[in-house]
């Protein structure tokens, strides 16, 4: 699995354009999330795609020919810190005189968000394989709802490489400027 971050403005139609790379090339993205980052009117994906490294890198060229792109990276597994959110809507009735459902969220490291009478709305944080794990023991209680985000991930360095990219950038500009 690699995880492609691609930093870019803000723009209606950057995710388009995006996701045709990917459709061209008959790839499947796996999860996809878009958030703001700490440098102002920048926005990161982060994509989840099983693929070959060639092909991966050849996606990362073909993104960041997007005039709204600023730079795409990717990496493996071991290069970053990654995490998903699941959500699990299950019945309180069904769990309701079942001793053992507090010591499955606990075995899970799952937390309780919400009881009433109806339902019980659970919160899970892991890996794409411990929520499907939760998901599976919560099963013999009648999942109601269930829902998984897209892969957030952080790279292993100090900085967004991203942050090296533009200072070298400006500097690169800076030194155009004073040549003139």
């Amino acid at each position: 699995m690699f995880t492609i971050t691609v930093y870019g403005e803000n723009q209606v139609g950057l995710l388009n354009q995006i996701s045709i790379i990917f459709t061209r090339r008959n790839l499947n993205i796996w999860s996809l999330t878009v958030s703001a980052t700490v440098i102002e009117g920048v926005h990161k994906f982060t994509i989840a795609c099983r693929t070959t490294r060639q092909q991966i890198d050849n996606v990362v060229k073909q993104i960041e020919k997007r005039i709204d792109v600023i730079k795409a990276f990717y990496y493996t597994d071991d290069e970053i810190i990654y995490q998903e959110l699941a959500l699990y809507k299950v019945s309180t009735d069904a769990i309701l005189d079942d001793p053992n459902f507090e010591q499955l969220l606990h075995q899970h490291n799952a937390q309780i968000l919400e009881i009433n009478r109806t339902f019980v709305a659970i919160q899970k944080t892991g890996h794409c394989r411990e929520t499907t794990e939760l998901y599976e023991a919560l099963a013999k209680y009648g999942v109601l709802q269930f829902v998984r985000s897209g892969r957030v991930a952080i790279t292993r360095s100090p900085l967004e490489p991203v942050n090296s990219y533009l200072e070298a950038r400006e500097e690169f500009r800076k030194e155009l400027m004073t040549n003139k």
